[in-house]
């Protein structure tokens, strides 16, 4: 069988002071997370290991990202993880702090 995609999430998530581009992420895909009970492999017989996720983060600065503090939020699954240039910085009238805006995909895939 193949990996095939079966649901697609999307999150938002802030880090309002402190321009923390992984807090900001971590938010993003928890929320993209928190929206949706995965029962899918358990109704076709499946353990959830069987599930793989392919989470896609936008920041403005991707390299500030820690990749292993989001995987460590999907905990019984196989999973990847590609950080890029995107999401949003508003800086605060005085230059000297700035709210970050994440935007996360999580794009489940099963063995199907």
């Amino acid at each position: 069988m193949a990996l095939k995609p079966m649901v697609l999430q999307f999150g938002m998530g802030t880090d309002i002071r402190g321009r923390d581009s992984t807090k900001a992420a971590e938010r993003a895909l928890k929320d993209a997370l928190a929206h949706n009970g995965l029962g899918l492999s358990r109704a076709l017989g499946l353990p959830t290991t069987a599930l793989e996720v392919e989470v896609r983060v936008g920041v403005p600065r991707p390299e500030t990202v820690d990749k292993n503090a989001l995987l460590a939020l999907l905990p019984h699954v196989k999973g990847s993880v590609e950080v890029v240039e995107g999401g949003l910085e508003i800086v605060n009238e005085a230059g000297s702090d700035a709210t970050l805006i994440a935007n996360a995909a999580a794009i489940v895939r099963l063995d199907v």
